[in-house]
């Protein structure tokens, strides 16, 4: 019985099998086989190549290697199939072809072994597009079996733990991988032909600015310094559009000491881009732009799938404030609220839960977040902000309790977040003021004074856009994924023997 058909097996037979790999590999040794002795492979040739271009390759020599997946030994004559990067390629296997040494070497092998294949190119009678194979190297040795194959490795943690075998084992969760690197390349494809300039900024920071985030907290040896690891992309990248650099983005990993849910991992990738002599209305433009891009490139439609909902990216994205998004779900009109008291009595009288210090921009943003946010299902830019949760943002000239900050929802998910960027190096320093006395009550996730920043904004910063995105989810939307550790490759996990 082939391993790839094998039922559940027992912690003894689990151990036996272990022991005849480990027994085979020295027999390989001992005959000055040793397929780790192995440094290369010349390969010529992906499965898919092989697949799609039978025409131009039939009768012709390819190499290729692969994990061994399946073997079927019919005496004289057997098929195997090897997995590469790009899928799966039947190989034909004869002992008169490789030579009776070789042919009960090929036998021996294990379903996980590593393998190159050189030969010429021809379909079965049945259709199938075959490598026929002239010669057959063991390139590694599996010492482990995979999990059994018709029910795959389905144990959730154990898949996250073990990506490695994850990805052998189920093709989908390659596939959305593979999709993640294509919408990263698609996103620098589309600003970099916007003029867009791709920059790094540093991770250990003094000061860890730019989100309401809890960070992660370390200490600099060299230095005797404590530093953080950083929150956000915000404050240096502006410091580059005080320098002149105008356009400039980075897609790189930020950490933040929070919970785990399906949305959220303490580190994760964001991406932040900021772009002179514009607003956040340019901002919902370029937002806009890109995502109705990245569903035709890489969904092939500006129209996707997400679970059993449709969401349409090719119509133009509705705009409304987050008072009027309030208003249609409850009926309340803040905008008629004019003390923090009033706002903590309706908040009161609809069962909204607020913190003493809460002011009436606060409970806005709970209200929001209650009745709102999970009815954005299709493409929703959220607007005008209160200004007490936007310390970074300008004032909007004609209601300076509110910003000129948007926030773009789909599928009930907070997508990116958006500023016309605050210029006022006073304004600046009063906010910042402001969150100085939050963290000194208690607050944990407010911003503090950053003199560095502060210093930039007075040497002068041109009126700017700026907008956050965070890539998982993203990615989570386009794959159609249910969990952002389906879209990580090595999520954050509790230890094992926790």
């Amino acid at each position: 019985m082939n391993e790839e058909t094998m039922p559940s097996i027992s912690e003894k037979e689990l151990s036996e099998i272990l022991q005849v790999r480990r027994d085979k590999l020295a027999a390989l040794q001992q005959a000055g086989k040793d397929p780790f002795a192995i440094t290369k492979f010349d390969v010529s040739h992906h499965s898919r190549d092989v697949l799609e271009s039978f025409e131009s390759l039939e009768g012709k020599d390819v190499s290729v290697a692969g994990r061994l997946m399946v073997k079927r030994v019919m005496g004289k004559a057997s098929f195997c199939k090897l997995q590469d990067r790009e899928g799966l390629i039947q190989c034909y296997v004869s002992r008169d072809s490789l030579g009776e040494e070789a042919y009960a070497g090929f036998k021996k092998l294990d379903i996980g072994d590593i393998v190159g294949v050189k030969g010429f190119v021809f379909r079965t009678k049945t259709g199938e597009t075959t490598i026929h194979a002239a010669s057959l190297t063991l390139l590694s040795k599996s010492l482990k079996p995979l999990p059994e194959k018709f029910h795959g490795l389905t144990d959730t943690d154990l898949r996250y733990r073990q990506r490695y075998v994850d990805l052998i084992v189920n093709p989908d969760v390659r596939d959305t991988f593979i999709k993640r690197s294509q919408i990263i390349s698609e996103i620098r494809r589309f600003l970099d032909a916007r003029g867009f300039m791709e920059v790094e900024t540093p991770m250990l920071v003094s000061n860890a600015g730019g989100a309401a985030a809890r960070p992660f907290e370390t200490h600099y040896n060299a230095l005797d310094v404590d530093v953080k690891l950083r929150i956000s992309l915000e404050l240096y990248l502006k410091r580059l559009i005080v320098g002149g650099l105008e356009r400039v983005y980075e897609i790189g990993r930020v950490f933040r000491n929070e919970g785990l849910d399906t949305k959220h991992n303490p580190e994760f990738t964001l991406m932040e881009l900021y772009q002179a002599y514009t607003d956040y209305h340019g901002m919902m433009e370029l937002t806009e732009a890109l995502f109705r891009h990245l569903a035709e490139t890489v969904c092939g439609s500006a129209v996707i799938r997400y679970g059993e909902r449709e969401i349409d990216m090719g119509k133009p994205f509705r705009r409304l404030t987050m008072i009027e998004a309030i208003r249609e779900e409850t009926g309340i009109d803040f905008d008629a609220v004019s003390s923090d008291e009033e706002a903590k009595a309706v908040a009161d009288a609809r069962g909204v839960e607020y913190e003493k210090r809460h002011k009436k921009g606060d409970i806005v943003n709970l209200f929001f977040d209650e009745f709102c946010e999970d009815k954005m299902i299709q493409p929703t830019f959220i607007m005008d902000h209160p200004i007490e949760i936007s310390p970074l943002t300008k004032k909007k000239p004609d209601d300076p309790c509110k910003v000129e900050r948007f926030e773009l929802y789909i599928n009930g998910w907070e997508m990116c977040n958006a500023y016309s960027e605050l210029n006022d190096p006073i304004d600046q320093r009063a906010r910042f003021a402001a969150q100085d006395a939050l963290a000194a009550a208690g607050d944990a996730e407010a911003n503090h004074t950053d003199e560095d920043f502060l210093n930039a904004l007075e040497i002068g910063m041109p009126p700017t856009g700026g907008i956050g995105y965070g890539i998982d989810r993203l990615v989570m939307l386009l794959t159609d994924s249910p969990s952002i550790r389906d879209v990580l490759l090595f999520p954050t996990m509790k230890p094992e023997n926790n």
